[in-house]
């Protein structure tokens, strides 16, 4: 305990956005947690996008998903990927800020909480090999394995691949996306075993399109998973 305070006495705990001193570890001000787009009221079923009036109990899905056929079940969002909610997983992300998976974990648990099934293994988005070696982590993977923690669920951070390196994402459309994930992503072939009549959750850092994770459904569907679910730290959409 004397250590704890002396470390708390060095270190003081900052907010995650701003760097204001907080009262406990990994949480957010009072403005920066005002601030931050959390999805909260009536989202969309399939992708978590939050959408305007409707009743809470409600099963409604968004345009873009009304548009397109999503190949998993249910999907939920923690934030909108905009303000202080863009910021965040940029600094994950890139400005290797890892602490922030932790209490990311504990937002996304509470969007997915219905989808939380006992025996659902939690898998991240995978990156190729390349990029992973240039980045030196995947976001992605820190997400799950900080939600399996959260939740008590199994998570496998390799049980699905890239089969293949695929451009960037930024600056295509909704078509050029999907079009370049097509067969991008596949079950590793020493991980099938943990699919097959399993439900599967799957982690992202954002939801843009939804290519990437229809690919990661896709894969999962194709090696025998039982239902797919995904849940993301952020949704690009329009608030409410």
């Amino acid at each position: 305990m004397a250590l704890q305070t002396l470390i708390r006495m060095v270190y003081p705990p900052r907010c995650l956005s701003c760097g204001e001193m907080v009262d406990s570890d990994f949480g957010l001000c009072g403005p920066c947690w005002r601030d931050t787009p959390f999805i909260g009221g009536v989202s969309c079923d399939l992708c978590g996008a939050p959408l305007p009036g409707g009743d809470p109990g409600e099963v409604a899905h968004c345009d873009d998903c009304l548009k397109i056929a999503r190949p998993w079940d249910h999907g939920r969002a923690a934030l909108v990927y905009d303000g202080n909610g863009r910021r965040l997983v940029l600094a994950l992300k890139h400005g290797d800020r890892h602490e922030i998976a932790q209490p990311a974990a504990r937002w996304m648990a509470q969007a997915a909480r219905d989808l939380l099934k006992p025996g659902t293994i939690v898998a991240p988005v995978p990156l190729h090999w390349s990029r992973f070696l240039r980045r030196r982590f995947n976001q992605s993977a820190l997400l799950a394995q900080a939600l399996a923690r959260q939740t008590g669920l199994a998570c496998c951070p390799d049980l699905l691949r890239r089969a293949r390196k695929t451009e960037s994402l930024d600056g295509k459309s909704r078509d050029q996306r999907f079009a370049t994930l097509s067969e991008a992503i596949t079950a590793h072939p020493k991980r099938t075993n943990l699919i097959a009549n399993r439900p599967v959750l799957l982690v992202d850092d954002v939801m843009t399109s939804g290519a990437t994770l229809a690919a990661c459904a896709d894969a999962c569907h194709t090696a025998g998973a039982s239902q797919v679910c995904v849940i993301v730290l952020a949704r690009v959409a329009k608030r409410p």
